[in-house]
């Protein structure tokens, strides 16, 4: 049995989170694996509304009566969702944890802790990482430039970040960027960490409510196939290589500015991805441990092949390695 602080502060079995993926965090994925004993995330921003977050984690509580959380990502915007109504919105419907990314989650943290809501902050460098636990989070979750999604502009793979983090960090830490197995885990552990978080690993599982035909694009691509869009505007975002991302790539390579992509880069357009099937349709976010994925399992099963992969990491190829000579 894998025991890590996280498992203990947040009342779950294993030591593995669901990332709040927008578009794809929906109740069937998140009751999943919190099902299998894993924590997930429902994606606050997925839902329309303030209004509309209340009834998904009312579906997902029909479909679950373990722990799971919501993640509210702040980012900049023209017009800025109700971030404070989202918030009343989880506090009200009784969301034990929230995952808190993008921006300073102060203004929000101490609406949160007053109504007993533990909040975990997403961090892409060890800074951040610092500020958010002076700043009281319960946890944090740092993000190696491997993720998908905003790996920040430092560019600092995990394998460091982890490890440096681990020497300053002493609240709950969660690993993310570049997990999909029982070994990646037992490293994370090994580097200081409590566990780990997943976003392309459960994307491509049984319950993600995504096209298939997106899943077989995750199984038959490689590490390499990932852009990383809007460097020169120092909001660098890596999603998948598809025909839109190149051209945004080369578009602002060129000097162009957001304008000149912002039709390509539109959020209708990932999100008619994961409905209707077509990966060169838009925008999508994904990270290059898809390279290690090529399968579609039931959550279930991906959980316990995970824990059984680092239980027997643990106990077998490592154990050996400390064997006496000649033992």
């Amino acid at each position: 049995m894998l025991r890590t602080r996280f498992t203990e502060a947040f009342g779950i079995q294993y030591p593995i989170a669901q990332g709040g993926m927008q578009w794809v965090a929906r109740a069937e994925l998140v009751a999943a694996v919190a099902n299998a004993g894993a924590l997930g995330f429902l994606s606050a921003l997925t839902q329309p509304t303030p209004e509309a977050l209340v009834k998904e984690i009312a579906r997902c509580r029909d479909m679950t009566d373990k722990p799971f959380g919501v993640n509210l990502t702040m980012l900049p915007a023209i017009n800025p969702p109700p971030y404070a109504e989202y918030r009343q919105a989880i506090i009200e419907s009784g969301v034990p944890v929230v995952e808190t990314a993008g921006r300073d989650p102060s203004p929000h943290l101490h609406a949160f802790q007053q109504a007993g809501v533990k909040v975990v902050h997403k961090c892409t460098s060890v800074r951040h990482a610092i500020k958010a636990q002076s700043i009281g989070v319960d946890g944090v979750s740092i993000d190696g430039f491997e993720c998908a999604g905003h790996p920040g502009e430092d560019d600092i793979p995990g394998l460091v970040l982890i490890a440096q983090a681990a020497r300053s960090i002493t609240v709950p830490m969660l690993a993310s960027g570049g997990f999909a197995t029982g070994q990646g885990l037992v490293a994370a552990l090994a580097l200081g960490a409590d566990g780990i978080s997943m976003g392309t690993r459960f994307m491509c599982s049984v319950e993600s409510p995504i096209h298939r035909n997106i899943k077989d694009r995750i199984v038959a691509a490689t590490e390499r196939d990932t852009e990383l869009i809007f460097r020169p505007l120092r909001n660098t975002s890596r999603v998948t290589s598809n025909r839109v991302s190149r051209e945004v790539v080369e578009t602002l390579a060129a000097g162009g500015t957001f304008e000149d992509v912002r039709e390509l880069v539109a959020g209708a357009r990932g999100r008619e991805v994961y409905e209707f099937g077509d990966p060169e349709h838009g925008i999508w976010t994904i990270g290059m441990v898809q390279g290690l994925i090529d399968d579609i399992p039931p959550v279930a099963d991906l959980v316990q092949r995970i824990v059984g992969e680092a239980e027997r990491t643990i106990t077998g190829r490592l154990a050996g390695l400390t064997a006496a000579p000649g033992m």
